[in-house]
């Protein structure tokens, strides 16, 4: 049994993203998996978009939960939609705040020019899935997936072992039926972590 924390990034509650993250959320239960669930639309995260790095933020209750949840659990699904070629800017705030200094890493000390750092959330692994109006196979093959490798290679570099992804689309011309095929597909995905 895994401790699972869903965070779905998407800005509206109506969306393909909150429909994949309530499937997932349903295979993951039927195999008993331990899931808690963020909507980062709930979090009040905008007083901290002139956040400036040069101090640690003073969290609100619901970001020190957060982030009491992320350490919580063993297995991390981010839920997002793809705009501009990477996740929205609420989940980018999101990391920005709560996955800071003496959280998610320590700087070591060192004379070198770069620095090291310590990986403060290790033995963690996490999961995609993303939606997006760009064909998966033109977004991996012409664009490099630059989503992706942020989550992967810049945000998760905290000691997450493995990030795996699921893509979702073209979402603006899918019919019903492609839509609810992706739905299945979810909960199957959610069946097998």
């Amino acid at each position: 049994m895994k401790k699972i924390l869903l965070i779905n990034a998407h800005p509206k509650e109506e969306s393909l993203c909150t429909a994949l993250a309530e499937q997932y959320t349903a295979g993951a239960k039927e195999v008993r998996h331990e899931i808690k669930i963020i909507n980062l639309r709930d979090l009040e995260l905008s007083q901290y978009i002139n956040f400036t790095h040069q101090e640690l933020p003073k969290l609100s209750a619901d970001l020190i939960e957060a982030q009491k949840l992320i350490t919580w659990a063993d297995h991390l699904v981010f839920v997002y939609p793809i705009w501009w070629a990477t996740p929205p800017a609420l989940f980018k705030l999101f990391f920005e705040v709560i996955f800071h200094t003496g959280f998610a890493f320590q700087y070591q000390k060192s004379t070198g020019m770069i620095p090291k750092w310590d990986k403060l959330l290790p033995n963690k692994s996490a999961r995609v899935l993303v939606t997006m109006d760009t064909p998966p196979w033109y977004y991996k093959l012409f664009m490099g997936e630059p989503g992706y490798k942020m989550m992967k290679n810049n945000l998760l570099f905290c000691g997450f072992s493995s990030v795996r992804k699921n893509y979702f689309g073209i979402v603006k011309t899918s019919s019903e039926k492609q839509r609810q095929n992706w739905l299945k597909n979810a909960y199957k995905i959610g069946l097998k972590e």
